[in-house]
């Protein structure tokens, strides 16, 4: 019966020996499609993933933490030597719903932060971006999209009454 032992052995008196294993053969290089031939289009992760790393890189965003559920937050830390620094936490896009998500993340740091206010129009402006952004790029924009946008300027409405907000801005009156 060999054991362990058996196999390594000759390796061991190899290598001791000064000779060493071949070497690896090299990487394959990709090579350029032959003229004529048809190009794939990238598929939707891939369209998902150059528009994360887009974004990520124009708004000079880092994402903290790729959530697993469909919330995100937007943060934006400013410090004492004057340096800013941009994180965001939402679900990586693989899907219209997450890529809403975090494009509205995103549109908080596009659009700045406390420059609208009340807070609800905030929200409003970055589920904007959102939307203009993924038609922009000829993502699909699905009913279940547009209903979570709804229902979430629909709180932040509420939200903004229930702690004392008096005038309601004319872009939030349909979510009253």
């Amino acid at each position: 019966m060999l054991t362990l032992w058996d196999l390594i052995e000759p390796v061991r008196r190899a290598w001791s020996a000064g000779r060493r294993p071949p070497a690896k053969p090299a990487p394959r290089v990709a090579r350029a499609p032959k003229a004529g031939a048809a190009r794939r289009s990238p598929t939707m992760q891939e369209r998902y993933d150059a528009m994360v790393a887009e974004m990520l890189s124009a708004y000079g965003v880092k994402v903290r933490k790729w959530r697993k559920g469909s919330s995100g937050v937007a943060r934006e830390t400013r410090y004492s030597d004057g340096t800013v620094r941009r994180t965001l936490e939402s679900p990586r896009p693989t899907g219209p719903m997450s890529a809403a998500i975090f494009l509205h993340e995103i549109g908080h740091h596009a659009i700045g932060f406390g420059v609208h206010s009340p807070r609800c129009l905030e929200e409003y402006h970055a589920w904007a971006f959102a939307v203009r952004e993924m038609e922009a790029r000829g993502l699909n924009v699905t009913e279940a999209v547009r209903r979570r946008v709804r229902r979430s300027l629909e709180y932040a409405v509420r939200k903004a009454v229930r702690r004392g907000l008096k005038h309601i801005p004319p872009e939030l009156t349909p979510y009253v």
